[in-house]
């Protein structure tokens, strides 16, 4: 069977759309949060189910990982476990319920 190179089947159509969709979704958060992780790294998203994927590394085993159900989700969470990596074992014990400085809010940044 041949396959016709202008293949425009409604699949193909849903790939293009959620990959122009992350995009632009990507770029707003990134504009919202300049300073993330998310916004310096670039991590690589992926749609798998029903969930996005941001991933920095070769793979998910290895690399840092945000899973979330939207890709501002994803990269929130990303975020989260970039900065997590980045603390020692003995941080991460003992700070571990400790707001981020870009994730605190006006009130929690007063204190």
């Amino acid at each position: 069977m041949q396959m016709n190179k202008n293949d425009h089947s409604p699949r193909r159509h849903r790939i293009v759309d959620y990959a122009a969709s992350a995009i632009e979704q990507t770029k707003h958060y990134c504009v919202a949060h300049p300073e993330s992780p998310s916004a310096m790294r670039g991590p690589q998203l992926f749609f798998r189910g029903d969930l996005w994927i941001a991933l920095l590394g070769s793979n998910v085993e290895e690399g840092i990982v945000g899973i979330g159900p939207t890709v501002a989700a994803a990269l929130r969470a990303f975020d989260a476990q970039y900065l997590i990596a980045l603390r020692t074992p003995n941080e991460r014990a003992t700070n571990s319920t400790k707001p981020h400085r870009f994730f605190r809010s006006a009130s929690a940044a007063a204190d």
